[in-house]
């Protein structure tokens, strides 16, 4: 065992795995298959799941598989999708030779990109938080600020299309992603369901979860914070607000769904909640919640973005707002003139618009409809086909 775990933390593997990869990529491009990745293998969702499902119905010519993690069997088997593990010898044999990759994160630093593969990257998220090049000072674990920018230098220059969900992220994408091929700018294909969806699409959700009916539904979904970490990919998250008392107050007429960000480490038990709360980090595709929410909480993520095309309120708890922007990331954009909701920093401040929602209406609001102008322009159902129609004409 002591030898395995020393293989794995050693550089011996990637070098094995990229010769691997190199070799089988210099055979013959299978041009009919997309492999297809989302989060790092271990999701069935985002503008990836998008992309898979329009193909599937509207070209039945092309092969289609996802390469996943080895967790993630289940979740692949459940949805009946066709999947290759990663980093078995079927997945060497195949994900070289496919005439095109679609994903939404970096891949693995060793992997080459094989000549003639197409690499569509449709990332994850319009940003307001500074990314890649534009960050100042890398604060993750497990690398610094310059092998950081070195790393995103290296993936980008591997991609032949990137996905823009709107004018502002194209310029910000190029720049901080040193990118120099071609954008689709063409809204994100996973927020095609949030114009397209229906009444039934809801209740399937709600029924699944357990909801019961009259119940309104908040989704408090927060990101992660650079400096708080167990290692390398695996971050603390700790509530800021008494869930107790969340529960007494607002349970007879709320459900809170709870949806931690893919890189936040903790697991989190709330039955002693007795379904007031629930746990949705594991659910397969934040789509679907957004569609079944009444109201988004969040702080800096990229969620409120998307939830804004369905045009209903958003609550900003941003209780580390100065920290965040000055030490850790900084913004792209004033947040606290342009938020299409309002900042709290309290949870007593939190509590109070939550006792009293019926005054955040979105459509009397002046701020969330040039925000909705600014960026969700694009996102008008067809987003997905104009993405594969973009990297299919190549």
């Amino acid at each position: 065992m002591a030898l395995i775990e020393k293989l794995k933390k050693s550089s011996i593997p990637k070098r094995i795995f990229r010769v691997a990869f190199r070799l089988m990529g210099l055979l013959p491009r299978k041009k009919h298959t997309v492999f297809f990745e989302s989060f790092h293998a271990r999701q069935y969702s985002d503008s990836p799941r998008a992309i898979y499902e329009y193909m599937k119905k509207h070209h039945p010519e092309f092969r289609l598989v996802w390469s996943i993690d080895k967790r993630a069997v289940d979740l692949f088997e459940s949805h009946g999708v066709p999947y290759v593990k990663r980093f078995t010898p079927k997945w060497f044999l195949e994900f070289p030779r496919a005439k095109y990759w679609v994903n939404n994160v970096r891949l693995p630093g060793w992997m080459p990109k094989p000549p003639g593969t197409i690499y569509v990257q449709t990332w994850h998220g319009t940003p307001l938080k500074k990314l890649g090049l534009d960050i100042e000072t890398v604060h993750m674990p497990g690398t610094d600020t310059e092998r950081y920018r070195r790393n995103f230098l290296s993936e980008s220059s591997k991609w032949d299309f990137l996905v823009s969900p709107n004018p502002y992220s194209t310029k910000i994408f190029k720049r901080a992603f040193g990118y120099k091929g071609n954008v689709i700018e063409s809204g994100y294909p996973r927020n095609d369901l949030l114009t397209n969806f229906t009444e039934p699409d809801v209740r399937s959700v709600r029924e699944s979860l357990g909801i019961p009916d009259g119940k309104k539904v908040m989704l408090y979904a927060p990101t992660w914070r650079d400096h708080e970490f167990y290692e390398k990919g695996k971050y603390k998250f700790d509530f800021q607000f008494d869930l107790k008392q969340w529960e007494k107050e607002f349970s007879e007429e709320w459900v809170l769904l709870t949806r931690m960000h893919y890189l936040i480490a903790e697991n989190f038990n709330f039955e002693e909640y007795n379904g007031a709360v629930i746990d949705v980090s594991a659910y397969p595709d934040i789509r679907d919640l957004y569609i079944t929410s009444d109201l988004l909480i969040t702080d800096y993520s990229s969620v409120f973005f998307d939830y804004s095309v369905l045009n209903r309120p958003i609550v900003f708890y941003m209780y580390d707002l100065d920290q965040y922007r000055d030490q850790l990331r900084g913004f792209y954009f004033p947040i606290e003139k342009e938020a299409p909701g309002p900042i709290v920093r309290t949870e007593e401040e939190l509590f109070d618009v939550i006792r009293n929602t019926e005054q955040l209406q979105t459509e009397k609001s002046e701020v969330y409809r040039k925000f909705r102008k600014t960026f969700t322009s694009l996102e008008d159902g067809h987003a997905t086909k104009r993405v594969v129609n973009a990297f299919l004409r190549k």
